[in-house]
């Protein structure tokens, strides 16, 4: 009869899925599982041995910040500060970062409590993007800054050139106000509507409301990036909503012309 296996060593064993995933093999699989933890599950399983993932998440974050600027200095060699920095911030949003999670199959792997389960946290953009950043600080750790700058490599260029050529780095909260004020008259309003997680990681959900209804909703660990992605949703709301009232005008004046 086989002994029954530790939550630790059950966990050790269902890394080797992801790792192939990924396309990397930890010398430390403790460092992969602690990036794969959220705080949560940590206070439903106290005894477990590993921390959570803040700490990595701080150090990854300053990798992918350093990795993408200087892929972005050397891919677009004429392209100012400005524009760079734009990019970047484009580049390494949370939005980002979450479909990179789902594309390397992360979310089932992920350790969370039962109640961040049920409340989506396995969807949740920012939980994802968190654990990619941890991902990265825990690779650096095991296997040096080459392996990291490696791995994010494999993601970046497709979605810099795909960010570059549909610009979406430019300033979301400019272009829909611009846009809400050119066709309706009205400036955009930015509503806080929750505010989760400790002080050293709160979470922010911004609605941006346009003559009352709202267009957009937009989740991040700042209310400059909530806004922004906000903004983002609404804009491409209102673009599709004045599409088809200009498409319907243009119908109704080529019927009155016949």
């Amino acid at each position: 009869m086989e002994k029954d296996l530790s939550p630790w060593h059950r966990i050790i064993m269902d890394l080797q899925d992801l790792e192939t995933a990924l396309g990397v093999t930890f010398k430390d699989k403790s460092l992969l599982t602690r990036a794969l933890t959220h705080r949560s599950y940590l206070n439903e399983n106290p005894d477990l041995p590993y921390l959570d993932n803040e700490r990595l998440e701080f150090l990854g974050d300053a990798i992918l910040d350093f990795v993408a600027a200087e892929f972005l200095y050397q891919r677009f060699p004429e392209m100012s500060e400005g524009d760079l920095t734009s990019l970047r911030a484009a580049l390494v949003k949370g939005e980002t970062l979450a479909r990179f999670a789902a594309e390397t199959g992360m979310p089932p792997h992920l350790l969370m409590s039962r109640g961040e389960e049920a409340a989506g946290g396995r969807e949740r953009a920012t939980l994802l993007a968190g654990a990619v950043e941890a991902l990265i600080g825990a690779l650096y750790l095991d296997q040096g800054l080459d392996a990291a700058r490696a791995w994010i490599l494999r993601l970046l260029p497709s979605e810099a050139e795909r960010v570059h050529h549909q610009r979406l780095d430019r300033d979301a909260k400019s272009m829909l106000q611009e846009l809400s004020q050119g066709k309706l008259q009205v400036t955009p309003l930015y509503r806080l509507v929750e505010t989760r997680g400790p002080d050293h990681a709160k979470e922010f959900t911004i609605q941006v409301v346009i003559q009352e209804r709202v267009y957009g909703q937009g989740t991040g660990r700042s209310k400059q990036i909530a806004e922004q992605e906000a903004a983002r949703v609404a804009l491409e709301a209102l673009q599709q909503e004045i599409s088809q009232a200009d498409h319907a005008a243009l119908i109704a004046l080529k019927g009155q012309v016949e």
